[in-house]
């Protein structure tokens, strides 16, 4: 192909080289050439160790100041028009946002947007998330309404959200389930046999992940039973929702939980722990539980959008209200007592993996997708 470069743009070089690395390399069997497009962070180096191109753009996550935007938007604009992508690749909102813009002005060829997640704008119940949600669905219904617009949606709840505020067109729209994970890589362990239960919740330490609502929870089990509880991610100053250092020190402080940080390599945690839980208020489709069920480990999360799409009650894990450490406690309290029943669980999600969430799935049919509308645009 004459013109075959592939720019993937996202809000954070730790996404792109943890949730995109799989698909560039892809992508360049493929044949194309392909340039990630992110601010500059500590993972920088390892996109460009692995061979790829990495072109830095100046974008501040948490800001909504106008300058400092059309200031991130117009370079997005330049880096475009200097490096002319037959096809560019936005992930996370502003780069969804600002980069669909910016592929419309430039007369791009196709643009493909992937929603993540609906985030903070759409869950939150405070004046700032109302405020954004006023400021930027305006922007949402203008940047993804091109024709030569393609969205993917990891689950279909996130889509119908869409449609329903008449953002996207149907047609031009997939729902492809989550990033993917190497199943090797992250391979089967049996439950370990640890004299004292371990449970983990790996995220970023935002309210929206439900931390506060384990550290409820946390209470409630250790007055029936010895357990272990760690909180594994690190905190996130971009987010609007996340929790301050100060807080989650005193949680541990008090005993109800250990906070263990950031951990370069999970594979070590997945087999090292019983029990994996996502008390969510909503996500796209969580990598975390992927890589959890495809370790072997038995699954407890909340009944909404993206975990009840890797979650199949009482088969692999099981599924709770949100915002209620009552059931929460309730259910990892089952698994603790029941290892049995864990062994089994981790085997169905072993199995589950297999059959759906693996890099190669997703890949092929991202693939296809850009294959679909490069030819229809030619």
């Amino acid at each position: 192909m004459p013109n075959n470069k592939v720019l993937l743009v996202a809000n954070t070089d730790w996404y792109l080289y943890n949730f995109r690395l799989s698909l560039g390399k892809f992508l360049r069997d493929k044949g194309f050439d392909v340039v990630f497009v992110s601010p500059d962070g500590e993972y920088r180096e390892n996109i460009i160790r692995n061979g790829f191109q990495h072109i830095k753009w100046h974008l501040n996550r948490k800001s909504i100041f106008i300058f400092s935007e059309l200031k991130s938007l117009i370079e997005l604009l330049r880096i475009y028009k200097s490096e002319k992508p037959v096809l560019v690749h936005h992930f996370t909102i502003k780069p969804v946002l600002y980069g669909s813009i910016a592929s419309r002005f430039l007369k791009i060829k196709a643009t493909v947007n992937s929603i993540t997640g609906l985030g903070y704008i759409f869950l939150s119940n405070e004046w700032k998330g109302k405020l954004l949600r006023y400021l930027v669905f305006p922007i949402y219904k203008f940047s993804l309404s091109h024709p030569n617009n393609f969205i993917i949606f990891e689950n279909s709840y996130d889509r119908d959200v869409f449609l329903k505020n008449k953002f996207i067109n149907k047609e031009r729209s997939s729902i492809i389930q989550g990033v993917g994970v190497d199943e090797d890589y992250y391979g089967y362990s049996p439950d370990p046999k640890l004299e004292v239960p371990f449970v983990i919740l790996p995220a970023r330490m935002l309210y929206d992940k439900g931390i506060n609502i384990l550290v409820e929870a946390a209470k409630i089990l250790k007055s029936k039973i010895a357990v272990r509880i760690a909180l594994v991610g690190d905190v996130d100053p971009g987010n609007p929702s996340s929790i301050d250092v100060s807080t989650i020190r005193k949680w541990e402080n008090d005993g109800m939980v250990e906070w263990w940080g950031f951990q370069q390599d999970m594979r070590q945690i997945y087999q090292n722990c019983n029990i994996v839980t996502l008390p969510s208020f909503g996500e796209g489709l969580p990598t975390v539980l992927i890589e959890s069920a495809a370790s072997g480990r038995p699954i407890v999360a909340t009944d909404v959008a993206g975990c009840r799409d890797v979650v199949i009650e009482g088969v692999n894990g099981f599924l709770v209200p949100p915002n209620d450490p009552e059931a929460l406690a309730n259910v990892i309290h089952t698994l603790i007592k029941n290892p049995d029943m864990r062994e089994e669980m981790g085997l169905e999600g072993r199995k589950l993996v297999i059959e759906k969430f693996t890099s190669k799935i997703v890949n092929e049919k991202t693939y296809q997708i850009y294959w679909k509308i490069l030819n229809e645009n030619s």
